[in-house]
Order: structure tokens, then sequence, then C-alpha cells
């Protein structure tokens, strides 16, 4: 999606972000994906939830981007985690604010977005479909985490049996959240071990499904 040469590459290169949908399942990077963008580009980033959020919320955050954008020209990208949860005339308080710049507007969802929203904010917004991260991503990832001392495990000694990270890379099923919480949940529970372990049988009760 933001590969080389890719559209969206090239309008981040141009210092342009068009209002999006993300489209995939959990955990394919879709809210990271949305803060590298809003990194890339210098712009406020803020985030909620269509879940426990509401027209209210939108109003407020659309007040303070608005206050932004005059005192500093900073713009604001407000991403909208399960977008589908809203009704239609929830979306429509959208639109308006699309289209006078004051906010980008970045949809995450799980859904089909041509069933789950309506047609006017599809209309000014580019969809990108992001498909399930594949294992051999995954173990690139679960390598990542343990060598990271920042904000990983890498100021801990651990280490997997044979097969025992593809196994957990394959049982996450494409989900970066699943395998990232599962591989913290295995090594924070033995934290004071000098040397962490991991193998089939540790990962199989971890329950990664």
């Amino acid at each position: 999606i933001a590969g080389k040469n890719s559209v969206l590459r090239r309008a981040l290169e141009k210092n342009e972000v068009p209002s999006m949908v993300f489209w995939g399942p959990p955990g394919s990077g879709k809210t990271t994906l949305a803060r590298l963008i809003a990194n890339k580009v210098e712009a406020d980033f803020v985030q909620f939830s269509a879940v426990s959020s509401g027209v209210k919320q939108v109003r407020e955050v659309v007040e303070i981007a608005r206050q932004r954008k005059q005192i500093n020209g900073r713009r604001t990208i407000l991403f909208v985690d399960e977008v589908h949860r809203f009704s239609k005339s929830q979306q429509d308080a959208f639109l308006p604010h699309i289209e006078d710049g004051t906010i980008i507007f970045i949809g995450a969802t799980t859904e089909n977005p041509s069933f789950e929203i309506n047609s006017a904010l599809l209309s000014r917004s580019r969809v990108f479909v992001l498909e399930a991260l594949s294992e051999e991503f995954m173990v690139s990832l679960i390598d990542t985490a343990l060598k990271d001392k920042e904000r990983g495990l890498g100021n801990l000694k651990v280490s997997f049996e044979k097969g025992a990270r593809e196994l957990l890379a394959r049982l996450s099923n494409g989900d970066a959240r699943v395998a990232l919480n599962t591989l913290e949940f295995m090594v924070l529970a033995r934290k004071n071990d000098k040397k962490i372990l991991l193998n089939d049988q540790e990962i199989g009760r971890a329950s990664c499904r």
C-alpha cells in the first residue's frame, strides 16, 4: 500500500494526504499505518473508536483541529477505528469538515465498506485493502520484538525451541496484535528466569486463537 511507486507513497512524498478508509482483518496494521502517515506528513493524530465515541466527540475534535489550523497551519488526521459502527447519519457528520479541509479522515473497518460506509463518505475517500499478515512476516515481527530493548523484550534472554517461533506465527492467524500479546504474556510470566526458552506446549497453552 505504501511501497515504492504506490499511489499513496507518491502522495505522501508530495506531502499530500487524501482521506482514506483502511479495510482489513484485525491486527493487519490499520492503526499503525495511519500513525506512520501522520508522522510522515507531520500532522496531529487524533484517534477514537466508533464503539465508545459519538458525534459530540467528533465536533470537539473538529473544533480543536480548526483552531490548530488557523493558529499554526498544522493539519489534523482524525483516525476512526471501527468506523462501520457509526450509523449512516453519524458518518455524515464528517463530510463538511473533510470538504473544507479541517480534518483528514482515516477510517478503519473490518467490514466491506461498500455495505457499511455511506456513499457520500466513500466518494470522498480512497479505499485501501489490507490483508492478513503472512507467516513469514509474523516470524520477522516476533524476532524484532525480541531484539528491541526500548519497546520490546530485548532486555530479557528469550529463545524458542525449534519450530516454536513458527508455530506462534501460524496460530496467530495473520494478526500481529495476537502474536505480540501472546509473546508478551508468555515472557512476562517468566521474567524472573535467567533464560526463557519457549516451546510448542507453552504456545499452545497460551491460547493464540
